[in-house]
């Protein structure tokens, strides 16, 4: 696999003098994250959002803040570039970045055809599989709409988009089978306070960005039945044995899953307070539902999903996936939390 860094390619940092047109689909945390960075990075482009709900449209262009995620970050785009018509935004963009939930993103682009997206780059910066597909997002936007791979860009952390949005340090793997579109990108994104890397591999990458949201959910779950930090620490070096096997299985090619892209973005989902997935695990831990979890949270857990499709994805791989395999059982086939981690951590080692 390739992975260079951003610093080391600075002499191609003026690689296209056209100037990007950047829709992004989605109106969520991470999102709204990614308008800062594209804001706040002073190349040259233009860009247009897209949100479902009018009534957050029309507080952003009366007070430039969303109201339902990182409500403190300004929000810099010009009146007439947010809007709920998708059509219209995709029309006059050149690279579409996809950031919606993606059991939602079906319903999103229900109005947009092939041809709509003929010709566009696409971005996703979606952390999850489709879950009625089993698909990740490149292999879902190039069976549907005939996305050429090549024409696809992978986001994935470590990142948190609370932490961008205070303009902590956080570092981006931007993965492409083109090199150039993916310095391009990344040229795009960078600022101060995201460092940004290219790589080669949308397959692992986005794979582990899919894998790690279940590991996420493990790992909530045992803090939420009481197991320590000691504990914690032997899950998640199982985890990313885990993810290496799968990743094997389904993409075998030469990579580090020491890199950030792959362990990094599991200890940061596994551990931080603003994890999502760490939480919704953790109140399953405690005894919540799913449903009443998910209502209370009021946001994604995109591992909820994951693992289901993994599970069914492995059905053909048959890869020992015991972490997994828990999180599957609790979630799905509604087994005592504290019975199969109790169970899960006799496996481990």
């Amino acid at each position: 696999m390739c992975l260079l860094s951003f610093f080391t390619l600075a002499g191609f940092f003026f690689m296209d003098n056209n100037t990007m047109n950047i829709a992004v689909v989605g109106g969520g945390s991470w999102a709204t994250a990614l308008i800062k960075m594209l804001y706040d990075n002073r190349t040259p482009k233009n860009i247009s959002w897209w949100m479902r709900c009018q009534t957050s449209i029309d507080h952003i262009k009366k007070f430039h803040h969303n109201p339902n995620y990182l409500s403190s970050v300004e929000v810099k785009i010009a009146d007439d570039a947010i809007s709920s018509h998708l059509p219209s935004l995709i029309k006059n963009a050149d690279t579409i970045l996809l950031n919606v939930p993606a059991a939602f993103l079906k319903d999103a682009l229900k109005d947009i055809s092939a041809d709509d997206l003929k010709g566009k780059k696409i971005v996703s910066a979606i952390k999850g599989i489709v879950p009625d597909e089993n698909l990740i997002i490149a292999d879902f936007m190039h069976q549907k709409y005939g996305i050429p791979l090549n024409d696809m860009v992978v986001i994935s952390g470590p990142c948190h988009a609370e932490e961008v949005g205070l303009e902590k340090l956080s570092y981006l793997t931007i993965a492409s089978l083109d090199a150039h579109f993916a310095q391009i990108f990344a040229n795009n994104i960078n600022t101060r306070y995201v460092k940004t890397t290219i790589s080669d591999d949308i397959y692992g990458t986005e794979y582990a960005a899919v894998l790690k949201n279940i590991y996420a959910v493990a790992s909530g779950i045992c803090h939420g039945v009481g197991f320590g930090d000691n504990f914690q620490a032997v899950l998640i070096s199982n985890a990313i044995r885990e993810t290496e096997r799968f990743l094997k299985a389904i993409h075998p090619i030469d990579r580090d899953i020491k890199e950030a892209a792959y362990l990094g973005d599991l200890l940061v989902t596994a551990y931080s307070q603003f994890s999502r997935n760490r939480t919704f695990g953790n109140m399953i831990g405690k005894g919540y539902t799913v449903k009443s979890a998910q209502l209370e949270m009021n946001m994604v857990a995109e591992g909820y999903y994951a693992v289901n499709s993994v599970h069914q994805i492995n059905k053909n791989h048959q890869v020992h996936l015991p972490i997994a395999h828990a999180v599957y059982q609790i979630l799905y086939n509604k087994q005592s939390p504290k019975t199969t981690m109790q169970n899960l951590a006799n496996q481990l080692s």
